[in-house]
């Protein structure tokens, strides 16, 4: 009776594991259509990019499909039709992200939304330091080191860089510490080529390494805290004097 009834809740949570995969696939088809129709409406290049590629590709496939004859013709028009759609695809992600980031340059807040989208193994602690117009120094642990990453006026953020370098450097040795401000500027990295530009830093530490100075960074404190930082890019003519007087009273 036991064995029975545990086959049955095995089933069942099967059954209900499926169900949920279902549904998560449903949604992320559903925000991907979302996307794609916001994206169309913006970019009117995006449908004649797409379909051209598509149909460039395919009809190269059909193409050596004649040429080459035989049983190989039939598969690549398949194979044609799949790659087509695989770069049509591309394409669409690759003008919405730079649709995304030129929306979000800028904006307060923007450089540490970038960093919270890096992908691979970096560590991000957001908002180390911060002054009261929300000029921040954001900290990245990678495998290049230690880098800061600063997004704000120059003039303010360059002093909080240097306190932080400073600060730093008394804890983690000989490891790399680099510093990088987000912006437009002479000497500066646009938000758009961020992570980019951080990928492009030599390979310096671990990752075992990474855990051992997430740990000894982490007791270091920061000097505003995460919360003193909005969690994403703010709107560009957004009211910032009531969480402006809020920050300076951290």
């Amino acid at each position: 009776m036991a064995k029975s009834r545990s086959t049955a809740e095995t089933k069942a949570a099967k059954a209900e594991a499926k169900a949920a995969r279902k549904a998560a696939s449903k949604q992320r088809r559903s925000q991907l259509w979302q996307a794609f129709q916001m994206q169309r409406k913006e970019d009117k290049r995006l449908l004649p990019y797409m379909i051209g590629a598509f149909v460039l590709i395919v009809g190269a496939s059909v193409a050596a499909g004649v040429i080459v004859g035989g049983f190989t013709a039939y598969m690549l028009i398949p194979l044609g039709v799949v790659l087509g759609a695989l770069v049509a695809f591309i394409i669409f992600g690759r003008r919405a992200q730079k649709s995304v980031y030129r929306k979000a340059e800028g904006q307060t807040g923007a450089a540490a939304w970038a960093l919270d989208n890096l992908r691979g193994k970096w560590r991000v602690t957001p908002g180390v330091a911060a002054t009261g117009h929300f000029d921040a120094v954001h900290r990245v642990i990678g495998r290049p080191g230690v880098i800061f990453v600063a997004e704000g006026s120059p003039t303010r953020v360059k002093p909080l860089l240097a306190q932080e370098k400073k600060r730093t450097a008394r804890l983690v040795g000989d490891v790399p510490i680099y510093d990088v401000i987000v912006g437009n500027g002479e000497g500066e990295v646009p938000l758009s080529k961020l992570e980019r530009h951080l990928t492009k830093l030599p390979a310096n530490i671990t990752v075992k390494q990474m855990d051992s100075l997430e740990s000894k960074l982490t007791a270091l404190g920061t000097r505003m805290g995460p919360a003193a930082m909005p969690k994403g890019p703010l709107p560009a003519q957004a009211k910032m004097k009531g969480v402006q007087r809020t920050v300076r009273r951290r």
